[in-house]
């Protein structure tokens, strides 16, 4: 319970959206609703079957009625907590999208179209002048999940939009992502500098940026050949993150924006999958989790962003710029949780490790996989009772007693693998293995094969 209460302040993008009240619309009862409340849509449930899933009693576990639902043969099942909240908070959401390459006429007038970024390369590497006629187009695969705190509107929300800030951000870069033999620039000669560059690229180049116009300056008429280093331009890789960090971003601010005009509950976590150009791109804020079963191997694919990993974030940007503590505090301050008798006294601490939400890359186009080799999702209710290891070996057991050819074995197996983490209802509440107590949270998971992944690429 004390975990429960401990992950129930942290939202999407670290807590800003955490709601003030309890309840499931804290936002304003008297707002409207900025989309109605429900289950995954790929589940295809009637009314009556939805409300049938809410019986907080019986927990009945939910799984797809059709595998072809969901691309690659995916496997999902969910479950309701066991009363913590009316609705089940998590949501889940699945997409295949295809880009297209933005036509010339759509830029807008004070930026230098895509198609017609010159490279500011010395050896001419880079994007070259050409012209677009739409018809390129770029896939990309999605999963994701959204575990609600205080409330299922954010969620809800997040589960409709994220997907979408992704697209966007992954349509301005384009032109670079469908060039795979051409090296991305390190800038964008006069075009205002890409906003989803890194951090330390987008000081640097808009420092060259505002200098523009003095002597020797880029841009320059006495401007010598720009000298650029192999290392520091920016891969196709990166540009797909700052996609991903960016599309995060905007949602969060998207989601506090509408609260004044909609009824938008509580804050949420967000884990997703993007698969684009043979490889898994695994962005996450909050306590759900990815690992990936390769041959036996279990590799993490994510961490938790919890309170006390967002203090250990604090802690590291307060070492590197503590004039944004406001001479209030210092970077050695607050080394753990703070108890009754320590509140309003100063507490010292000494690490400042970095850990929290991240975007991680799998190069999925560099491995042959099996049929039993898969990445697995899922919210905290699967974490807080099952290891990594745990999972793991529930779920290549359940498999390895499946027909390889059958389509229907990755729902099951996620169905078995939500089962194991409800546990059964006893006496003394829901037990798992070992008469351990089951998790009382809303629980939700993909099974995602690999191996239909490598055909697409």
């Amino acid at each position: 319970m004390l975990t429960r209460v401990k992950t129930a302040v942290a939202s999407l993008m670290g807590g800003v959206m955490a709601a003030g009240s309890s309840g499931d619309h804290p936002s304003g009862p008297d707002l409207p609703l900025r989309f109605p409340y429900s289950r995954p849509e790929f589940l295809g449930l009637s009314a009556d079957e939805v409300e049938c899933s809410a019986d907080h009693v019986a927990r009945p576990i939910l799984i797809l009625k059709e595998s072809k639902r969901l691309p690659w043969s995916t496997g999902y099942a969910e479950v309701i907590n066991a009363g913590k909240s009316t609705l089940n908070e998590d949501q889940a959401c699945c997409e295949v999208l295809k880009l297209k390459m933005r036509p010339l006429e759509s830029s807008t007038p004070n930026r230098t179209p895509t198609a017609r970024r010159r490279s500011s390369l010395p050896n001419g590497e880079g994007i070259s002048p050409r012209e677009s006629d739409g018809s390129e187009d770029l896939t990309f695969h999605y999963w994701a999940l959204f575990d609600g705190h205080a409330g299922s509107g954010a969620a809800v929300m997040a589960s409709r939009l994220l997907h979408h800030h992704i697209a966007l951000h992954l349509q301005e870069v384009m032109e670079i992502l469908c060039a795979p033999n051409l090296l991305p620039p390190t800038c964008l000669d006069d075009e205002p500098v890409n906003h989803l560059l890194s951090a330390t690229s987008h000081r640097a180049l808009s420092r060259a940026t505002s200098l523009r116009g003095a002597a020797g300056a880029p841009g320059s008429p006495s401007t010598q050949p720009t000298r650029f280093f192999t290392e520091k331009k920016v891969s196709q890789e990166s540009l797909v993150i700052g996609a991903i960090e960016n599309a995060f971003k905007d949602m969060d601010m998207q989601i506090e924006k509408e609260k004044a005009s909609f009824n938008i509950s509580g804050g949420c976590t967000a884990l997703m999958v993007a698969c684009l150009q043979g490889k898994l791109y695994v962005g996450n804020a909050g306590d759900s989790r990815a690992i990936i079963v390769r041959a036996g191997e279990v590799i993490p694919m994510s961490a938790e962003f919890t309170p006390e990993s967002e203090r250990q974030r604090l802690q590291f940007l307060a070492y590197m710029q503590p004039h944004l503590l406001g001479n209030e505090f210092t970077h050695l301050e607050f080394p753990r949780r703070v108890q009754r008798k320590e509140v309003g006294k100063r507490m010292l601490y000494r690490d400042f490790t970095m850990s929290g939400w991240w975007v991680k890359v799998y190069p999925l186009s560099q491995y042959e996989h099996g049929a039993d080799d898969v990445l697995i999702l899922g919210t905290d209710g699967l974490w807080d009772v099952l290891s990594n290891q745990e999972v793991a070996e529930a779920v290549t057991t359940f498999l390895a007693n499946c027909d390889p050819d059958d389509q229907h074995r990755y729902t099951m197996a996620a169905q078995d693998l939500v089962m194991r983490a409800r546990g059964e209802l006893k006496d003394r509440g829901w037990r798992i293995s070992n008469d351990r107590l089951g998790s009382g949270d809303d629980i939700s998971v993909y099974i995602i094969p690999l191996m239909y992944g490598n055909k697409q690429n």
